[in-house]
């Protein structure tokens, strides 16, 4: 009975995260702001996130590494990777199913990609399939991070 009590804690706190990942992610401006964009809606400004999308792998981290001392790079390329590292650290102990690794990188990658094709077609941000790639990576060291606490605990557990 214990074990389903903390379960609940960890899915409302798995389900408070992806909240709050999606405010800091979709909805990072202003309401003002995300009115006027909304307002802008239109055929054509849909298809503009088309041409402003990253489509080519490694071409936005390449582009960090190659202006590092002008841009806020490591702030970029670490913040889309450790966003995502609760993500792997919480999903296995928040869904039974979710302690198999291909199930939990399956369900980080279907979200991040969902967020990707929502922020290409409602101009609430940019498409960059690098994002995806460093979001994936956080999500994987994340349940590394789970996994070695895992072999810690029962270490420790077994030592007593």
């Amino acid at each position: 009975m214990k074990g389903n009590g903390n379960r609940k804690k960890i899915k409302f706190i798995f389900v408070l995260y992806i909240l709050l990942v999606i405010r800091v992610i979709i909805f990072k401006y202003p309401y003002e702001e995300l009115r006027a964009i909304a307002a802008t809606w239109r055929k054509d400004v849909i298809l503009e996130g088309l041409g402003t999308a990253n489509f080519t792998p490694f071409k936005t981290i390449k582009m960090y590494i190659d202006y590092a001392y002008k841009l806020n790079s490591v702030e970029n390329l670490a913040g889309n990777i450790l966003v995502f590292v609760p993500f792997g650290i919480l999903f296995p102990m928040a869904v039974l199913d979710g302690k198999k690794f291909h199930v939990m990188f399956l369900n980080a990658f279907v979200f991040i990609l969902g967020i990707e094709v929502f922020q290409l077609f409602s101009a609430f941000g940019a498409f960059d399939v690098d994002d995806i790639l460093l979001n994936c990576l956080g999500a994987a060291l994340g349940y590394g991070i789970y996994r070695l606490f895992l072999v810690w605990a029962k270490k420790r557990k077994g030592c007593c």
